[in-house]
């Protein structure tokens, strides 16, 4: 079989096939020359989910007629003056899209730079260039692309419906306004409504692009990043741990203003939030990251959406490093779409059509509720169950009276009901707290921060505490036992199927020693490897903490209700238990009211 050189439109199509895969695709390339164009305003016109009609106008530099007839060649750009790859500062560089675009559509290109009496229109027909010629029009360009992929119908048959078109268009003008909030984006057509996005400049810029795009439950809900070391700027948004979602969708990766996929930013982000979320469930985040184009190659992919780092250690750790600085300032927040989650589930009972029994009130059938005022059978301390380091000094009766409830975000306990959650009021707003899941992420900090400053401190039993297993389960823990023992659990074999442990951690004070130990069982069964266990310490840590923490069913007295509330304030991150669920749900005076249709 012999060799021969392909034609020219042939050539020009193949290269269509790799870097215009959609209507989305040729959007995506005509907007970024736009923006490299200078444009302070581009406005997005499509019909027919971008099938039809693609038309993108701009007010940046425009072109002369020179650089007019040059656009649509191949491999022409403007953005590689020194032909150096490693110094690409620019979103389009390859010279391709509108060569590409033009052998498989019908393509019409007019332009005016300032300071031309008209402006210029050069047409594209299935590669077929006709013009240019003049055209009255403001400064800068037009593109209108029609009958995408007429001249290849075999691809239209792999595109999906108008609207999921255009659905896959508005995904990426978003991705491409939320990295130029300078630049005010409008999105129009006949198979959407309208988008409007003005330009915003100044301090606080992209956090207000953001809520644009995102919209405000987000902002409202997110820490904001700033994060700078070894010449790797890390900005953006980070959605607090209780504002979740079921799928990716709404995470954003930007890297010197370019929308990426990437494996290292998706992993550093999974890294980031695996002591907060479900593993099921994705943390909603805008990320963007500053290095020197020098460290990055973006030329891996043909449109332009994977690149390679040369350092992705240090990208990785400066990305870890800003969210978890950005939800440790964040303290004690939960998101306030848990509010909201409850305000659905209080809905009016339908009135019912029967007549209404009369019954005498029984107190043996009430609810399980228990003022914080009164007194349990006998007086109980918060030591009887919290560890050591939890150990709070009880005021005496002479103390002061206590702080009113405004004086603290979670304010001061009133009740305790079903003997586990608090409820507190501050100064405007009712507080319910989960006490067993609060605690437990209290216990959880301990831990870490204890073993960032050394050993954790062990307890020591009087008698060894001995524990029958399988002998399969046996054999983990004795293989983990030096792991173990660096968080203060000292165990040894004894015997084939058991195991004698010696010391436990101090932090969970009188603990089930059985159900750690088997839950830690259950856990090297799962990781299956020594080395897993090293690598699990968290994963370890908040079994135990798990142990550790006030159970369900114990009742509290007020001043221990309080210095739970008043923990809490004071430790990052207890907004949300090591499983990833909230542990507290703020309702407002308002959304109360509301409750009892008492707003006008």
């Amino acid at each position: 079989m012999s060799i021969r050189q392909l034609p020219e439109d042939l050539i020009n199509r193949i290269a269509a096939g790799e870097v215009v895969e959609r209507p989305a695709s040729v959007v995506k390339e005509l907007v970024e020359n736009a923006i490299d164009a200078g444009a302070s305003r581009i406005v997005i016109t499509t019909a027919g989910g971008g099938k039809t009609q693609i038309r993108i106008e701009d007010d940046g530099c425009g072109m002369d007629e020179a650089d007019l007839v040059l656009s649509v060649e191949r491999h022409a750009t403007s953005k590689l003056q020194a032909d150096d790859l490693d110094d690409i500062r620019t979103l389009g560089f390859r010279g391709e899209a509108l060569a590409s675009i033009g052998s498989v559509s019908d393509l019409a290109v007019s332009s005016r730079p300032d300071g031309a009496e008209s402006g210029l229109r050069l047409e594209v027909r299935r590669g077929v260039k006709r013009g240019p010629v003049p055209q009255a029009m403001n400064k800068g360009t037009i593109l209108d692309v029609r009958n995408l992929f007429a001249a290849v119908p075999a691809r239209l048959k792999f595109l999906k419906t108008d609207r999921a078109e255009a659905a896959a268009i508005t995904d990426t003008v978003k991705r491409l306004a939320m990295a130029n909030p300078h630049v005010h984006f409008v999105l129009d057509g006949s198979d959407r409504s309208t988008i409007n996005w003005p330009g915003i400049t100044g301090e606080g810029a992209l956090a207000a692009r953001l809520s644009q795009v995102m919209g405000d439950d987000f902002s409202e809900n997110a820490a904001p990043l700033g994060f700078a070391r070894h010449g790797i700027v890390v900005a953006g948004l980070a959605g607090l741990p209780t504002y979740s979602r079921a799928n990716s969708l709404s995470q954003f990766y930007f890297v010197n203003g370019r929308s990426v996929r990437d494996k290292v930013l998706l992993g550093a982000v999974r890294a980031a939030y695996a002591d907060f979320v479900f593993r099921d469930r994705f943390p909603v985040i805008a990320l963007f990251v500053a290095v020197d184009p020098a460290e990055v190659d973006v030329n891996v992919h043909p449109a332009k959406a994977e690149l390679r780092f040369k350092d992705q250690g240090a990208v990785r750790g400066a990305v870890i490093r800003a969210i978890q600085e950005a939800l440790a300032a964040a303290g004690f927040r939960a998101s306030n779409t848990v509010a909201e989650s409850v305000m659905d589930a209080f809905r009016a009972p339908e009135p019912a059509m029967a007549e209404p029994v009369q019954e005498t009130y029984r107190p043996e059938i009430a609810p399980a509720y228990r003022p914080a005022y009164s007194a349990p059978a006998r007086p109980l301390a918060f030591s009887d169950f919290a560890p050591p380091s939890a150990r709070v000094d009880l005021p005496p009766p002479e103390a002061p009276v206590p702080a009113e409830p405004e004086e603290y975000p979670l304010g001061s306990a009133r009740a305790q009901m079903f003997e586990n959650f608090i409820v507190a009021q501050n100064g405007d707003s009712l507080v319910l707290v989960d006490q067993h899941a609060a605690h437990e992420r209290l216990v959880y900090e301990r831990f870490k921060a204890q073993m960032a400053a050394g050993p954790i401190a062990s307890q020591a039993h009087l008698i060894p505490v001995v524990i029958e297993l399988p002998q399969e389960d046996c054999d983990r823990l004795e293989e983990a036992a030096p792991t173990l023992e660096k968080l203060g659990l000292y165990l040894e074999r004894f015997g084939p199927r058991a195991v004698a442990v010696r010391e436990t951690p101090a932090l969970l004070g009188q603990t089930d020693v059985h159900g750690l130990v088997r839950d830690l069982a259950d856990g090297l069964a799962e990781w299956d490897s020594a080395e897993a266990v090293s690598d699990r310490l968290d994963a370890i840590i908040a079994r135990m903490a798990c142990h550790g923490s006030v159970r369900s069913g114990r009742r509290l007295r007020v001043e221990e209700m309080n210095a739970l509330l008043r923990e809490m304030e004071a430790t990052p991150h207890s907004g949300q238990c090591i499983h990833g669920r909230p542990t507290y749900v703020e309702l407002k005076l308002k959304d109360i009211e509301r409750l009892f249709g008492r707003t006008r």
